[in-house]
């Protein structure tokens, strides 16, 4: 799919890997609408990167919250054809420990945020997408890019909640993409394996250090412009369809 001059909601996009999403559909010619529960940074995100950039404060496992963003989405910019779902949590508990057992509520609220929250948008999404006309050529009306992991493949230890979550992610990608192939809307996902997040970034020298060492190549955690420069060729690239890319440097996560 051409991205100029088309319209894409990104899920997650105040921060991390959606918003230099964000910034890289932008830059293609896209308008794009940040949905994010975060609204002073989505806010922020605008006032920087101007009139082609709005944003909505949204609950993504929250129907009516999603749909009226959607509506809004129309109202701002027409039409959708583009929806990338970054938002997400992380957990890492061990189901058992000194400190306990694993938390059903946890284990819920990541499977709710994570995997409901995902089949939420990616429904009504695809619901808008189906009224577009079809490009020329390939037929195209929308397409849609997840979120998994690498941790949906080599789960570590405390990683039973987060695992399962983006294991579920990585198992709708096929049957969803069959499901809306039919209306010519593609859905491929992405498993980014360790990234220069937040997280990472709180880790010792020592330990961070370790961990790029099990890396094979290139010798470096993953960045967010990694992630958006895959979204961008997801879209463009009409043959790539019910596909989850992990996109890891080579790595396989050892047990811990």
């Amino acid at each position: 799919m051409q991205i100029k001059g088309k319209v894409a909601v990104v899920t997650g996009g105040a921060s991390g890997l959606g918003l230099a999403t964000v910034e890289a559909l932008l830059e293609k010619g896209a308008n794009v609408v940040i949905f994010d529960v975060n609204a002073d940074q989505a806010n922020a995100v605008v006032e920087r990167l101007g009139s082609h950039c709005r944003a909505l404060v949204v609950d993504v496992t929250d129907e009516r919250s999603v749909q009226s963003a959607l509506q809004q989405v129309l109202t701002m910019f027409g039409g959708l054809h583009i929806c990338i779902n970054c938002a997400g949590v992380v957990t890492i508990t061990r189901l058992i420990s000194d400190q306990g057992i694993h938390s059903l509520e946890l284990m819920e609220r990541i499977l709710r945020i994570n995997v409901i929250g995902t089949f939420n948008v990616v429904r009504l999404a695809a619901e808008l997408m189906r009224s577009n006309a079809p490009s020329a050529g390939q037929g195209e009306r929308g397409v849609i890019v997840n979120t998994a992991s690498v941790s949906a493949y080599e789960g570590q230890a405390g990683q039973v909640a987060y695992a399962g979550s983006k294991g579920a992610v990585a198992a709708m990608t096929l049957p969803m993409a069959r499901d809306l192939g039919p209306f010519g809307i593609r859905v491929n996902a992405i498993a980014p394996g360790p990234f220069n997040t937040p997280l990472l970034q709180t880790m010792p020298d020592e330990i961070r250090s370790a961990l790029i060492d099990t890396i094979p190549f290139p010798k470096r955690l993953g960045e967010s412009d990694d992630f958006a420069f895959l979204s961008v060729h997801l879209v463009e690239n009409s043959y790539m369809n019910g596909e989850t890319v992990r996109l890891d440097g080579a790595i396989r996560l050892q047990p811990e």
